[in-house]
């Protein structure tokens, strides 16, 4: 039997789990403020007037503003001059203050008055005709052909070259963050691993990780989850109906949570009994394939190098250096920081350069068509010396978790 895996039950494993998030530092005013001025520094380079910031993860990276996209206009426009004015409808300005965590003017508009009008007002009082007006990537179609048809006398382009460059490079303090969600989901992983046994279902060990975070102090559980038994773990992101475990199958367990707006992201592989030979196989290449990408992240090296130096590993071991299977069919890695995917991409032929500061998975998952998929799934972060994990990654195929 496979070290570490099974021989407990839920009740057994959440009762050794504790509230882990005491001591969490969250982002302050401080540093909302030198995003802020970082991106008004990007934006003069780029000859870009203005940025609109969209309710989601940018207007929360930049501006601490907690607020979920929805059908109406909700966000802020940042001049070059470092000023900030939001726009919301007037019936949501109330509660949009008690959100808000850099105060500036709340610019309202009525449900029945066009908030793109409001944004080119925003934008003319400002005397800024024919200037760059830069648009949240994230931005719904509906808002950018809105904004567009409304301000004919501007020349919009996306502002993913702004907030990308910020949001990539974390501080000290996202990193500890991230840090602590990574410790989290990794002492539900290995909670998870123990709870297994045959017939349990895919819904019942999901519902146990939900409830796991949930004690660790994550109050609203589980980001995601996937969990995936026997030949459905071939399929990166599940399968519309999961089977139950039996004995000596295969495990994919992918799963992570949201701490401070920050997430965790880990995926563990092993097997619920004995591996077989091709398996045993397999998980050797896979954790010899995401090592080699390890090695490969240097401060400089372009993302694309990392990609391509776990495809030269497969390569050598008689896999396709491709996208064939068997063998890895999608990139290597991303970003992660308060969207569970965002830049950099670990990903053929991307030109970024590795920074410090720069937080990516490394997840070169190896399928075989008809029988199995590995993922070993660990984050690392770009230091000043190289890449440093966030977690350890698997130690064996008959002891996964180094116990």
């Amino acid at each position: 039997m496979t070290i570490g895996i099974g021989g407990s039950d839920a009740a057994t494993e959440l009762g050794k789990i504790a509230n882990r998030t005491q001591d969490v530092q969250p982002i302050l005013l401080e540093e909302y403020l030198e995003r802020i001025k970082k991106s008004v520094l990007l934006m003069k380079e780029l000859s870009v007037k203005a940025l609109y910031l969209n309710a989601g993860t940018n207007l929360y990276y930049f501006t601490g503003t907690r607020w979920n996209a929805s059908e109406r206009m909700v966000g802020a426009l940042l001049f070059d001059d470092g000023t900030l004015e939001y726009i919301v409808p007037k019936f949501e300005e109330g509660t949009f203050k008690k959100y808000m965590q850099v105060e500036s003017r709340i610019n309202c508009w009525e449900e029945h008055e066009s908030p793109y009008v409001l944004f080119g007002k925003l934008l003319a009082d400002k005397n800024l005709g024919g200037s760059t007006i830069a648009i949240d990537e994230s931005s719904s179609y509906f808002l950018v052909d809105g904004i567009s048809k409304a301000n004919t006398a501007y020349d919009f382009t996306t502002a993913q070259n702004i907030t990308s460059a910020c949001r990539m490079q974390k501080s000290k303090n996202e990193i500890a963050i991230i840090q602590k969600a990574k410790d989290i989901t990794m002492e539900v992983q290995r909670a998870a691993a123990k709870i297994l046994r045959p017939g349990i279902s895919v819904s019942e060990v999901t519902d146990f990780i939900n409830k796991a975070h949930i004690k660790a102090g994550i109050s609203s559980g589980s980001y995601f989850c996937i969990v995936l038994f026997a030949d459905d773990t071939q399929y990166p992101h599940g399968v519309s109906v999961p089977q139950d475990l039996k004995e000596n199958q295969a495990v994919i367990i992918d799963t992570g949570c949201r701490l401070e707006g920050y997430l965790s992201d880990i995926t563990r592989s092993y097997v619920y009994g004995t591996a077989s030979e091709e398996y045993e196989t397999i998980w050797n290449l896979e954790k010899k394939v995401q090592l080699a990408a390890f090695e490969a992240a240097k401060i400089g090296s372009s993302c694309g190098s990392v990609d391509d130096a776990a495809r030269k590993t497969l390569a050598e071991a008689g896999l396709s250096p491709n996208y064939d299977l068997p063998g890895l069919p999608h990139r290597v890695g991303h970003g992660t920081g308060l969207d569970i995917h965002e830049y950099p991409y670990l990903v053929r032929g991307s030109e970024i350069k590795l920074l410090e500061g720069m937080v990516v998975s490394n997840e070169p998952m190896i399928c075989i068509p008809g029988k199995f998929g590995i993922r070993h799934e660990d984050h690392f972060y770009m230091t000043e010396n190289g890449a440093k994990w966030f977690t350890e990654p698997m130690h064996s195929v008959d002891n996964p978790f180094g116990y």
